[in-house]
């Protein structure tokens, strides 16, 4: 698919162990080929050695400040006081992330010199060409399948399809900082609520991790697009999950340490499954 200037894959790093995501994330799109920009925006959190194997992948690279929100909401959404009240049942998040960095993928609708712009989280990799999302409406995202086949009513915003926009951007501002407003899954709970409407893409284009031990059935090679690692990170060493993980650890491994993929049929298969 030939792609104008005007396409763009974007991510964000708001610290050191992010950017290591995020090297390999540009590594695997560099390697299917596209010519959309790969743009990743970071924080001030984020030293320049740190982004320096971004910059050999000729990522365009884009300082962005935390959005100008209250003390009242910083408050609310800090680390401690947002997993006290909404607390992760499911898997654990590991010590580097702090929630409140989320926000800042909302600064994405300001690249309005791109006529269209997929996320994507550091904490993915992309297994094949997708530049066909750029197809796809505002705002499209897959659900967030991870548990059971109940969840596909559910949004996920590790991977999703955007329009730049000042005044979207704007609108959004609005409707963040309300009087006691609690998003208590961050970005992914406000993106749900600003889009209500939103599209659904399918599950493949954002295969969380979790698929793998809780619904095997569903874990098809031939037909994934995007690995994303949600909760434990692939490069943390002996997490909690690492050994029923240990497939996908090692792809991530691969792919960050040479940007090689290995043959998607050769791939190691979940537990019990043909």
């Amino acid at each position: 698919m030939n792609l104008s200037p005007a396409f763009a894959y974007v991510t964000l790093i708001t610290n050191a162990d992010y950017a290591i995501g995020a090297t390999a994330l540009a590594r695997s799109l560099r390697r299917t080929g596209t010519s959309a920009d790969v743009v990743v925006l970071h924080t001030g959190g984020v030293d320049a050695a740190a982004l320096a194997p971004l910059k050999t992948l000729d990522c365009r690279l884009m300082q962005v400040e935390h959005l100008p929100l209250s003390d009242a909401f910083n408050d609310r959404h800090a680390r401690g006081h947002l997993h006290s009240a909404a607390p992760f049942t499911k898997g654990r998040k590991p010590e580097f992330h702090s929630p409140l960095d989320n926000f800042c993928k909302l600064r994405l609708w300001q690249l309005v010199e791109y006529e269209r712009c997929v996320f994507i989280d550091a904490d993915a990799l992309v297994l094949k060409n997708v530049d066909k999302l750029f197809l796809y409406p505002e705002f499209s995202a897959a659900p967030n399948v991870y548990e059971s086949l109940a969840d596909f009513h559910r949004m996920n915003s590790g991977v999703f399809v955007a329009k730049p926009s000042h005044d979207t951007f704007r609108k959004m501002l609005e409707s963040l900082d309300g009087p006691d407003a609690f998003w208590r899954r961050t970005d992914q709970t406000f993106l749900e609520t600003f889009f209500p409407e939103w599209h659904g893409l399918p599950v493949y284009f954002n295969m969380l991790q979790y698929v793998w031990f809780t619904m095997p059935e569903l874990w098809d090679w031939k037909s994934i697009s995007i690995v994303h690692y949600q909760y434990e990170k692939p490069w943390e060493k002996d997490h909690p999950r690492a050994k029923q993980l240990q497939p996908l650890i090692d792809l991530w491994h691969r792919l960050h340490e040479s940007g090689d993929m290995p043959e998607i049929t050769a791939l190691k298969k979940p537990e019990g499954t043909a």
